[in-house]
Formats: C-alpha cells, structure tokens, sequence
C-alpha cells in the first residue's frame, strides 16, 4: 500500500549538566574548583533523499529521538556531545505539527535539509562561577532540557502536471506511453491506488507528469480515497483532464469534467482555477452514425471557457503529440516558481524555554493573580487551551518556566483565579 501520511514523535538530545568538583592533589590541598562543561544534546535533522517516494518506513517506526549530551566531569574535562539523528523523506515531505496543524517545513525545492531541533545546551561546570568573594563554589548549570514535537508527516508529490479524471478513462496508459513510468493497467475501478510520476522528454525541454488516482464524486469530502489522492495535485501548475470521449462505460463526458472540476474546486479554490486541457481519450472507439459528435460537442461546450480538447487515442498514440505540446506551451507561460508551502512556525522558536521577562503580581481589586509579559503572549498564541493536549503542554510550559513557583510564592492557592490576557483559570495543584 502506497504511503504518503504519518505520525511520528521526535525529540532532541538533552544538554549534559555541568560538574561540580575541586582540585585534589597532593600538593594542591585547597585547590579552586574544576568542574567541567556539560555535552550538548544532540538535534533532530531532516534530509530529502532522492531515492524514496513513500513514507511506509514510519508506519513501522514512530519514534526518533537524538542521543543526550553527557554530563561534565573532574579536572576541567567537558562532557561528550550528544549524537545528532538524521531522519530521510522523500522529496515533497511536508512537517506539520500534529496539535495545531501549522506547517514546519516543506522539503522541497532548496530546502535539501533542516535542523528541525537543536539539541539543548550542556551547562557550565563549576570553574566559570568562581569570583574574588566566592573562590569554592559548590554549584554549576544543569543542562538545557530536550525539545520534543509529535509531528504529521503528508508527502505531496512534485509535477508540473496533474493528469486528472475519473477510473479507467486513460489515464494510466497515456502515462505509460509518454514517460517512462510503468504502472499497473487492468480494466478495473481504481486499478492505480498509487500516484505515479513521469518525466515527458520534449525537444524544448521536459516535464514531470503525475498521474492522480481516479476521483469520484464526494472526493473533497474523503468519500472513497480522495483525500489521500486530491493532495498530490496541490503543487502542479497544469491539468490535463482526461475523458472517456467514447462513452465506452456509459458516462457522459462533458458531465464527467463538471463533476470533477467540483471535487477539485470544493477541496482548494486555487487547484480549479489553474490552467486545464481536455484529453478526449478513447477516439478509436467513437463511431460513425452514433448520434451527435461528442468531440464536437466537449469542444463546443468548454473552448468557449478557454480549454482547449484534444481527441487523442492513448493506446495507439493519436493526437498525443499535439496535447503535450500545448501543455508544454502553458508551463512556459507561467512564470511563478514551483509550490512550495511556507513555514507557519519555528519549532525551536516555539519549545525553547525563553529568556523573555514575565510578570506574577496581585490584583486587590479583582483578587485575581495577573501573569503578564511577551513569553506568555507568545505561549497563548499558538497553544490550543481547548485540546487536552494543548492544555497539557499549557501546564507544561507554566511549570518550565517557573511560573508556577512565582504563584505559590505570592500565596496562591487552590480555587484562586489566574488571569492571562483575557483568560481566566482556577488555579488546583
């Protein structure tokens, strides 16, 4: 079975904590302190490797996490650094974090490889907090804590164009015949459960073609697989929808592309509006004296909205040349890079334990307790209070960052108000 969604759960290497130790040697009775430096924690890095195409291998393995750094050691000796762990995907992975959804990354395009998680820092050991009034001091830092993320992994493929239509129209065998893809071709309903990619040599240049799995009505709703199939076609610049001009299994053509121009439209406005040829498939099996024309009439019907038909025959290869080269002609005249899906946040941005000032005081009047400052703001922004595992990350978060201790230090206790920005919680231990 083709895979193309996963979940995963990745985290980096723990920063190694810094030693606390003093110079012992036999001359050297009182020696100054010579605690070592902790290890940095390893990082999470993400790399596009050319030769896969599915994400079947993290069905199977869901969790990736990088090697600690190790803690500091007696006579200045630094701990060893955590060991980074590298995670391959295929080209056109797309990195989503699985509680809110935002976009992480799309390997795609120049983004070959990312550090999705740096590894936490290792602490200092004892010999940097030595000073003219404290020569012995019996404390060093602890280590940066590791950054974790659950993730939603979608690989959309990558192709100019996105050869659409319903089962057992052609598709298949016209890929077969202009690439040098070699999918499964059988007279059946959903015969192709895989998108497959091709590249169409051409004397002014090629194309990579992708042929997107028989639709149906209802796709955009996931009836049948048509989530799993219609996201493939969100990078390609130009459509070539195919038909059955024949009307080989009773279906009606023009009512075909209305139906799947639907689908495409209530799944992304964007995808209808691009730029669309009509391959009227099956030409060798139209007959003389059957009643009205159905080239004529797919002509007469969609020329005048600006798509252009073309009868072709994929198995004996008629009119196919003239389809592709005005496919190749549309390409040319779009000048707009290839889709790539912009980040909509930084993980590292996000987890890290911030440095930025809050605020806990007291309000007499409301008797509420006010927790203010741009490291809250920041936190609410992107957290999902209403999700258990947003709220769990929201205490979470109130707990590393020490805020919770502030309260308690003020005199908070159970049943008392906490208000954030226009939120209001009852505080329980």
């Amino acid at each position: 079975m083709f895979a193309d969604r996963a979940k995963i759960y990745v985290r980096s290497g723990k920063g190694g904590d810094g030693h606390v130790s003093f110079r012992r040697e036999k001359y050297v009775p009182n020696g100054g302190p010579d605690g070592g430096d902790g290890g940095d924690g390893g990082s999470v890095i993400f790399e596009v490797d050319e030769g896969l195409n599915t994400l079947t291998d993290f069905r199977h393995i869901r969790k990736y996490c990088a090697k600690d750094g190790e803690p500091g050691n007696k006579r200045n000796c630094r701990g060893k650094n955590g060991t980074d762990i590298v995670i391959k995907v295929p080209e056109g992975t797309v990195l989503r974090e699985e509680e809110s959804g935002k976009i992480i990354a799309d390997m795609s395009g120049k983004n070959r490889r990312m550090v999705l998680l740096t590894g936490g820092r290792g602490g200092n050991g004892n010999q940097h907090y030595a000073t003219s009034t404290m020569q012995a001091p019996k404390y060093a830092q602890p280590g940066q804590p590791a950054k974790e993320l659950n993730l939603l992994m979608e690989l959309k493929c990558i192709a100019d164009v996105g050869l659409v239509g319903f089962p057992n129209v052609g598709k298949s065998t016209l890929l077969s015949r202009v690439t040098n893809a070699r999918p499964k071709i059988a007279n059946y309903h959903f015969t192709t459960l895989n998108p497959h990619l091709g590249v169409v040599d051409m004397d002014e240049g090629g194309f990579v073609i992708a042929d997107i799995p028989g639709l149906i009505e209802g796709a955009s709703d996931g009836v049948g697989l048509g989530h799993d199939f219609l996201r493939h076609i969100e990078r390609t610049r130009v459509i070539i929808h195919m038909v059955d001009a024949a009307g080989t299994e009773g279906r009606d053509p023009v009512e075909d592309i209305y139906a799947i121009n639907k689908e495409l439209a209530a799944y992304n406005e964007e995808i209808a509006k691009r730029p669309q040829v009509i391959g009227a498939n099956k030409i060798d099996a139209i007959y003389d004296g059957d009643g009205e024309d159905p080239i004529k009439r797919l002509k007469e019907e969609f020329e005048p909205q600006g798509i252009q038909v073309f009868p072709i025959s994929a198995v004996s290869g008629k009119g196919i040349k003239e389809l592709l080269y005005a496919v190749k002609e549309k390409l040319d005249a779009i000048h707009e890079p290839p889709i790539i899906f912009e980040p909509e946040m930084i993980p590292d941005e996000v987890l890290r334990v911030s440095n930025e000032p809050f605020e806990v005081t007291y309000d007499e009047k409301e008797d509420e307790y006010v927790v203010e400052g741009p490291r809250i703001e920041r936190m609410l922004g992107y957290t999902n209070l209403e999700s258990e595992k947003g709220f769990a990350f929201f205490q979470k978060f109130l707990k590393d960052n020490e805020i919770l201790d502030e309260l308690e230090r003020l005199g908070i206790k159970e049943g008392d108000t906490v208000r954030m920005y226009g939120l209001k919680f009852d505080y329980y231990k």
